[in-house]
């Protein structure tokens, strides 16, 4: 990905949530990417990022997951994204580019 160029990255993740630990992996995992983007359904955030946001995020999340109880994925949309996305049903739509509530 060339410096400065941002694309839609799709994050998708399941938290193993058993015990205490597991809870806490998945909050963490959630605030992270609330930090970054907008979530869509529970365990899914649609963010726009630049190369070196992709990376600090990406490195954050896989710190944060046990990997052998937790699933992670990153879908890569582009910065064509509008064509890529289809939306029915409730929850209405936002404008990935506009501002982000917080």
């Amino acid at each position: 990905m060339k410096a400065g160029v941002e694309l839609l990255v799709l994050i998708t993740y399941d938290v193993a949530t058993q015990d205490a630990a597991g809870k806490s992996r998945l909050r963490k995992v959630a605030k992270e990417c609330v930090n970054y983007g907008q979530r869509v359904q529970n365990s899914v955030f649609e963010c726009i990022l630049d190369a070196s946001q992709l990376l600090l995020l990406k490195d954050r999340l896989v710190s944060l997951i046990n990997e052998k109880e937790d699933s992670l994925r990153f879908y890569y949309l582009g910065n064509k994204y509008q064509t890529k996305v289809e939306h029915f049903g409730t929850k209405t739509s936002y404008d990935a580019e506009g501002t982000l509530m917080i």
